[in-house]
């Protein structure tokens, strides 16, 4: 199948032709002609598979469709919901590139910067608006952003945002648009949160499903290595030495992981940088722009700050920290050996975290294999450390003796 078949225009065809584009995706494939038929739809599908591209082709050729003369004043007909402004960034370079030969015009707003540019823009006029949920919230409540006119809904990452906190305010912002309209939900899983927000505010939605997440691509190796968690970064050093090389995503379960590990590799000659929650936005986007760009090799991340980031030609992941949800060890790996390409997954495990590589290998249905040649092994007998709690202290004073124990030493003669 061709895009052609999908039944799309001219110009997005001439756009996603100069693009690269040369056949769609089976998550595209599934979920275009849906979106062209104006259904509401749930799609699940990883990160990776073309899903962007599955709802901004549809929606681009839908307002095309029914434009007006480009004018101040246009009315928001499509938004576009994301969890973090890496992606929403990201989404919206994607709708600019396919619109290149139509008159939408597309804005990306999020917080962590000036709100006055963002103001300007929507007071201009635009079609789409790609927005993270706290900023949208602000600038409806300045009556800077009208959402009556809404006629399609995205929300993106869906788990992610509920994993984030934000249920509350996606359904303050489904509320806040027209009854009519066309919802159509994005997620890497499917769990029962998801469910019920998709019961809630979707009519009698198409699924889809590709890639399910309790598959690895074929086309990653991945390996494991069992260690003292006192001995984890000097295990990283040794393989960054000795074994990786290329562009490696290392992934820390909490951002002071991250900035540990960061400072680390820096003191050991390493081009490293590093993205996470607490990061300002420039910092984030020079960060992954030096990234992408070659300038550095080595990107340190938790998994909320890389959630849905297209990093492509990547050589290697390395879980630094094993996820507990086994789905998120699928999402890690998968950023490697895309397009057909081998890509290379390390997993350092330490003894609290042999619980989570079992879930794993049953998610995935595959025994990872172990690599017991390197030179901090762990004690196979090693069990986790388990911190005692101290007995609290008694609350009398030293020296003296409570009432009880002198009741227990009396004699009775």
């Amino acid at each position: 199948m061709s895009f052609k078949d999908l039944q799309l225009n001219k110009p997005i065809l001439r756009a996603i032709a100069e693009a690269g584009y040369n056949d769609p995706t089976l998550v595209q494939e599934k979920t275009i002609p849906l979106v062209l038929n104006k259904e509401d739809v749930i799609t699940s599908a990883q990160t990776g598979t073309g899903k962007t591209a599955a709802f901004a082709l549809p929606i681009l050729q839908l307002l095309f469709d029914k434009q007006e003369a480009p004018k101040k004043g246009k009315k928001i007909k499509a938004l576009i919901v994301s969890p973090t402004r890496e992606l929403a960034i990201q989404i919206g370079e994607n709708f600019k590139t396919y619109s290149t030969y139509t008159n939408l015009r597309s804005t990306v707003i999020f917080g962590g910067t000036s709100i006055e540019p963002q103001k300007d823009v929507l007071k201009k006029g635009v079609d789409i608006v790609i927005a993270t949920p706290g900023r949208l919230l602000d600038l409806h409540k300045q009556d800077v952003l009208n959402l009556d006119y809404i006629e399609i809904l995205v929300l993106d990452e869906a788990d992610l945002m509920l994993d984030m906190g934000f249920i509350d305010d996606v359904k303050k912002i489904e509320r806040l648009c027209p009854n009519e309209k066309q919802t159509l939900l994005f997620s890497a899983t499917m769990p029962y949160k998801v469910e019920q927000l998709a019961n809630t505010i979707l009519n009698t939605p198409k699924r889809v499903e590709v890639s399910p997440t309790s598959s690895a691509s074929k086309h990653i190796s991945q390996v494991l290595y069992y260690v003292p968690k006192r001995n984890k970064i000097e295990l990283c050093l040794h393989l960054l030495r000795n074994t990786i090389r290329g562009s490696i995503l290392i992934f820390r379960r909490t951002k002071f992981g991250v900035d540990k590990l960061e400072k680390t590799l820096l003191k050991n000659g390493y081009k490293v940088e590093s993205i996470h929650g607490d990061k300002s936005q420039t910092d984030r986007q020079n960060a992954l722009k030096k990234f992408k760009n070659g300038y550095v090799n080595i990107l340190i991340a938790t998994d909320v700050a890389a959630r849905g980031i297209d990093i492509n030609s990547l050589d290697a992941v390395i879980n630094f920290d094993l996820p507990n949800v086994p789905e998120t060890y699928v999402h890690r790996i998968g950023r490697t050996g895309r397009a057909g390409n081998t890509g290379l997954s390390y997993s350092l495990c330490s003894a609290d975290e042999k619980a989570y590589v079992k879930t794993i290998q049953q998610l995935i249905n595959v025994q990872i294999p172990i690599e017991e040649n390197h030179p901090y092994p762990l004690d196979p007998k090693a069990k986790p450390i388990v911190h005692k709690s101290k007995k609290p202290k008694s609350k009398h004073k030293k020296g003296r003796k409570s009432e009880a124990s002198k009741k227990k030493k009396k004699r009775w003669y």
